[in-house]
């Protein structure tokens, strides 16, 4: 039987392989797994996505199933709980900044009705399709996403530069960067 042809980046093990042929790239607009990819994304800063892609169950238990309205109430009692726990990345500015994220993302969906919203307005409500060749042309972030990114932290929002919004929306599919020769984008066309 012959393998699916795949992005590079994604024939590390099985886990990858399920997170590349089932979400990467997908368009997602349900808050909370927006609210999720976000926080998930800014964890990764400074570390590898695959770290964070094994740790995302025990971030699901940690943070209550990514309830915003939870998150946003966290004492600091909580936060210093968060600190032990060893199934999470550990890093006390990305933990507050999380809980800070639920704040701005509450504001932000009582402005807009959902963050879904919100968000999906940076691509006009419709994915960016790419139709790169291989990983070296993909960019690490766009005119797009320094405009999300601006936004976001003019929001309050943490850990949200332009190179997390742009893996951001790559995760949720507001753009489509499976390379050409993927399964996936052929699929898609």
């Amino acid at each position: 039987m012959n393998e699916k042809i795949r992005c590079e980046w994604s024939l590390k093990d099985q886990l990858y392989k399920d997170y590349h042929d089932h979400e990467w790239g997908v368009p997602l607009h349900d808050d909370t797994r927006l609210f999720e990819m976000l926080n998930l994304e800014g964890a990764q800063a400074g570390l590898s996505w695959y770290t964070v892609l094994t740790k995302r169950e025990n971030y699901r238990r940690a943070f209550d199933n990514w309830d915003a309205k939870k998150i946003a109430r966290y004492t600091d009692k909580k936060i210093e709980k968060l600190l032990q726990d060893p199934g999470i990345i550990r890093n006390r500015l990305k933990i507050h900044a999380t809980v800070g994220n639920a704040k701005a993302f509450l504001q932000v969906q009582k402005e807009f009705g959902s963050f879904d919203q919100y968000i999906w307005q940076f691509v006009g409500h419709q994915p960016i399709v790419n139709h790169f060749r291989s990983l070296r042309e993909i960019p690490a972030k766009t005119p797009v996403s320094d405009a999300m990114s601006k936004d976001l932290l003019k929001r309050g929002f943490k850990f949200v530069g332009s190179t997390i919004c742009y893996a951001f929306m790559q995760a949720t599919g507001m753009v489509d960067d499976h390379i050409a020769s993927c399964w996936r984008k052929i699929n898609n066309e």
